[in-house]
């Protein structure tokens, strides 16, 4: 008699705008910017909060800054999204400050290659 094993399957890596509804960056006062991740579906948002691909360490290196300067990290269940908050690199509307509302700061999430759940 044959032994039944059961084989996992491979997990599939794709770019993460691939399976986020939304990635955004915003303004959140003059001194931090907040980036936000809804994830599509469920599955999608648990497979990525259970495989360590988005953290506070790789919010770090992406952004370029010590661990210790992400103010915010935390998967919110609840909404499918993860939440990060940072510094701005200069305060808002400051001298040599090229966005103003944070909005073009969530380009570096866009192509992180996470686990997908479908």
């Amino acid at each position: 008699m044959a032994q039944m094993v059961a084989v996992k399957e491979a997990t599939k890596l794709v770019a993460l705008k691939e399976i986020a509804k939304i990635i955004r960056s915003k303004n959140a006062g003059p001194f931090e910017i907040t980036m936000d991740i809804i994830f599509k579906s469920v599955e999608d948002y648990e497979a990525v909060k259970a495989s360590d691909a988005i953290t506070k360490e790789r919010i770090a290196e992406l952004y370029n800054l010590p661990v210790e300067e992400v103010i915010t990290f935390v998967y919110f269940d609840a909404a499918n999204a993860v939440k990060a908050t940072i510094p701005r690199p200069r305060a808002q509307g400051s001298i040599g400050e090229t966005d103003m509302h944070a909005a073009q700061h969530h380009a570096p999430l866009l192509d992180i290659m996470v686990p997908s759940g479908n």
